[in-house]
Parts: C-alpha cells; sequence; structure tokens
C-alpha cells in the first residue's frame, strides 16, 4: 500500500513537473491578456461571437512566450540532471526536457497548445449559446490540457494511465487556482 501510494506521488509531481509549461501559459494568458480578442468581435454564422473577449492576441503571445520560457528552464534543468523519467515512475520518460533544444521545442508545444485549446473550448461555449464567464463543467478544466498534450504528441508520446492522471490533477489544479483568483478580484468567477 506504501509503494503503491508513493508511486502515485511520483505519478502527481512528474504531471505537474511535464505540464508545468501548459500550466503558466494559461495563467499568464490571464494575467497577462486583455485588450483585442483573436476574433476582433466577429460574430459566427449562429449569430454569436466565433470566441469571445476572453480569449485575446495579447494573453496569447504572452502566454506561449512565458510557457516557452518555462519549457526552456526545465530543459536547462534536466541537462544538469540527466534523465528525470523517474519523477513518474517510469510512467513517462521526462527526457524531453533534457537539452536546451528540447525544452524551447515541447515547452512551446504544450505553451501554445494550451491556448489552442483554451480558444477551442470557447469556440465551443459560444456554439452551446454558453457567454464568457459560463460554466461548462470539464471542457472549462481541460480544453487548455487537451490541448497542450494533443500538440505535444508531435515530440513525446504518454501513457493513459499518465493521461488520466493529468486530467484529473488538472480539474483539481484548474478549479483550486480559479478560486484563488475569484478570491483575489483577478477573476469574475469561481470555476
Amino acid at each position: 500500500m506504501a509503494l503503491e501510494l508513493m508511486n502515485l506521488l511520483i505519478s502527481i509531481l512528474g504531471a505537474v513537473y511535464f505540464m508545468l509549461p501548459a500550466y503558466v501559459a494559461n495563467l499568464s494568458g490571464l494575467a497577462f491578456g486583455g485588450g483585442t480578442p483573436i476574433d476582433g468581435g466577429a460574430n459566427y454564422r449562429d449569430g454569436n461571437r466565433i470566441i469571445g473577449n476572453g480569449v485575446t492576441w495579447k494573453g496569447c503571445i504572452n502566454g506561449t512566450i512565458i510557457g516557452t520560457l518555462v519549457g526552456v528552464v526545465l530543459g536547462i534543468v534536466g541537462m544538469y540532471y540527466g534523465d528525470l523519467s523517474t519523477l513518474t515512475g517510469g510512467v513517462i520518460d521526462l527526457h524531453v526536457y533534457g537539452s536546451l533544444f528540447s525544452g524551447l521545442i515541447l515547452g512551446f508545444l504544450m505553451a501554445f497548445g494550451a491556448l489552442f485549446g483554451d480558444a477551442v473550448g470557447s469556440f465551443i461555449k459560444r456554439r452551446m449559446n454558453l457567454q464568457s464567464g459560463q460554466p461548462a463543467p470539464i471542457m472549462d478544466q481541460l480544453d487548455f490540457v487537451l490541448g497542450a498534450l494533443i500538440f505535444s504528441l508531435l515530440v513525446v508520446r504518454i501513457s493513459w494511465s499518465f493521461f488520466i492522471i493529468i486530467c484529473l490533477l488538472s480539474i483539481l489544479l484548474h478549479l483550486s487556482s480559479n478560486t484563488i483568483a475569484y478570491l483575489l478580484g483577478i477573476k469574475d468567477v469561481w470555476y
């Protein structure tokens, strides 16, 4: 039992480590966003906004840059500390962050993928007649995660068990961070 719990904790730490560029990009898009929305205020053929005011050029660019820089830092750390796959109990081989270049590539893919996934989620919400700020449980918590993971598959493979750990952890972290942002007055809603 203790060994199983230890393996789970190692997998959770590995998931956070692996997803860090996406998590930071998603938070940075919110914190350093604002300004012109990507859809330019245009409506789709259904009469609703294409994406909405929440997904902006400034947030996408800043989030992608900051998330990519996190990947670069992970790449530098990986250069000096070698194969970090033990963080996930071998569930995923994290040597993809083993160089500056690999950290740059994976960091960019995950950061941009996270913001792209968030934009796709907003597009889907508008098609469901949900306005910005209205809840779409599960989609609100996982759209950026799925975007990051899909883009990351260009350079790394992950197991289904690690995918599930990432999704469950991300739901928990997303709800927690949004609740904190709401309490600090950064967000208008807690979800």
